[in-house]
């Protein structure tokens, strides 16, 4: 994910059309209007919608294949689907985030200076390594358990409402801790309060009205437990947030809604 240029002026970056264009943008592969370049600060709120537009293309492909293909073979496909329209940019910083806390054992007595910036400089390094493929593997292995075990319109719903709250909480990430370079992606993003409010409200909507009272809320519950998590985790070990937490906080929060929301429906049927 880049940071797109200035916007030719503050009216254009917060008309509500130019601000779901720029998340557009931001946020997945699909092409937008040259105009929709510009600052992230009238498009974050929309990140929750956008996210609940991928999650429903991903989720319809599990729903239509799954009669012809069966579920396991539907979930593949509605996980490649996820990974191709984000750009695989949220696995790609899950992997470089996972590297960057497996680099603790190359330490030493370098201290906790050292240690961050140890860590940063591995996150920066293009290659996957031992501990990111193990965190790739295993977020495909829950995702795809969890979504198998799901029928079609179920996991269409989970899908949606888990990349909603997924982008939600990679906002309040963005928006808990500071920045830990002074480039990139991590410094770019800025969270301003009313933004980080309307997100919260426009997912909690989706949650409770796609995944139902009791499981949306659920689900809000164990998005907002990541977003916790992730923030505490990049304050200790980096200092900050960097564009790779951000990316590792929606992929972390999808999957794990995911599971909430298995539990919550077989916990019911039981």
């Amino acid at each position: 994910m880049h940071a797109r240029g200035e916007s030719p002026s503050v009216a254009r970056s917060w008309h509500p059309l130019a601000g779901i264009a720029r998340a557009i943008a931001f946020l997945t592969i699909v092409p937008v209007p040259a105009d929709a370049s510009g600052e992230l600060s009238g498009a974050v709120a929309w990140f929750p919608v956008v996210g609940a537009a991928v999650g429903a293309l991903a989720g319809g492909v599990r729903l239509l294949f799954g009669s012809l293909v069966g579920a396991t073979v539907a979930t593949v496909l509605a996980m490649i689907v996820l990974v191709i329209v984000t750009g695989a940019l949220h696995q790609d910083g899950l992997a470089d985030t996972a590297d960057g806390l497996g680099a603790r054992n190359l330490l030493g007595a370098a201290g906790a200076d050292g240690a961050r910036s140890r860590r940063l400089e591995v996150m920066r390094d293009s290659s996957t390594g031992v501990y990111g493929a193990l965190a790739l593997i295993a977020w495909a292995l829950l995702l795809l358990t969890t979504l198998t075990s799901l029928d079609g319109d179920r996991a269409l719903r989970a899908l949606v409402v888990a990349c909603a709250l997924g982008r939600w909480a990679t906002l309040i990430h963005a928006a808990a801790t500071p920045a830990a370079r002074v480039d990139g992606l991590g410094a770019g993003l800025r969270v301003g309060r009313l933004a980080l409010g309307a997100a919260t409200v426009v997912s909690a909507i989706v949650a409770l009205a796609i995944g139902g009272l009791v499981p949306g809320a659920t689900a809000v519950g164990a998005a907002a437990v990541v977003a916790a998590m992730s923030v505490v985790f990049a304050r200790r070990t980096l200092g900050g947030r960097t564009g790779d937490t951000l990316g590792a906080t929606v992929a972390i929060a999808e999957v794990t809604v995911c599971v909430a929301l298995l539990a919550v429906w077989q916990g019911w049927q039981g």
